[in-house]
């Protein structure tokens, strides 16, 4: 059990991301809150209780920790398969049949549009690092208060960060599998789920693509 925990500790700090990972400065409440987190995640505590708010944490401190973390393991997870998700195997984003995922940012795609999956991805990612750079949503200092939107924005990030493993666990688990990481992957998955719900961060008919999986492997 301790071998699996350093295994999964080692794969989630790897470098190969898709893109640079974001970091926490050092002796900030965030940083410590993220080492605390990991740690947890890492000591073989049950998944459901790693999830839970620790006592005297603000709860959008924890979110924003999360939603961080989050992104810097999906950015890895999907960086060990980018390389085989290309226009001409995933000329849509989906998740399936069943499944389709169009774009949209308010700016360049001011209306939703189909676009192929790394396409999407790579926009998603950007929009992603943008929205926990910007210090107005995702306040570092501490003290310096979370704006009035900041739920949403962190249920939209969460929410869009889902559809990549949606993508990846229904068109690339083969090679999930090739590359030994599908303990890894699903661990990743297991703590986001539990920690989404947890929070009702994510509407459940957003969760339908992976209900099967879900069902296997959570429960």
């Amino acid at each position: 059990m301790a071998a699996a925990r350093q295994a999964f500790s080692q794969f989630f700090a790897k470098d190969k991301t898709f893109k640079p990972k974001k970091r926490f400065e050092s002796g900030t409440l965030k940083y410590n809150l993220h080492k605390q987190a990991n740690a947890s995640l890492n000591s073989g505590i049950d998944l459901k209780e790693v999830v839970k708010l620790p006592p005297g944490e603000d709860v959008n401190d924890w979110i924003a920790v999360h939603v961080v973390d989050f992104f810097n393991r999906i950015n890895l997870l999907y960086g060990t398969i980018f390389e085989h998700c290309t226009e001409q195997t995933c000329p849509t984003m989906s998740g399936g049949p069943k499944y389709e995922y169009h774009w949209c940012d308010g700016v360049n795609y001011k209306k939703p549009t189909a676009l192929p999956a790394p396409q999407y991805i790579t926009l998603l990612m950007e929009w992603v690092e943008a929205q926990i750079n910007d210090e107005n949503l995702f306040p570092v200092q501490v003290g310096k208060p979370f704006p009035k939107n900041y739920m949403s924005i962190a249920k939209k990030i969460l929410k869009r960060l889902f559809r990549v493993f949606v993508h990846v666990y229904i068109h690339h688990f083969d090679k999930l599998l090739a590359i030994g990481a599908e303990a890894h992957v699903n661990t990743c998955y297991k703590h986001f789920y539990y920690f989404v719900t947890e929070y009702n961060l994510i509407d459940k008919k957003e969760l339908e693509p992976l209900r099967d999986m879900t069902e296997r492997i959570c429960h």
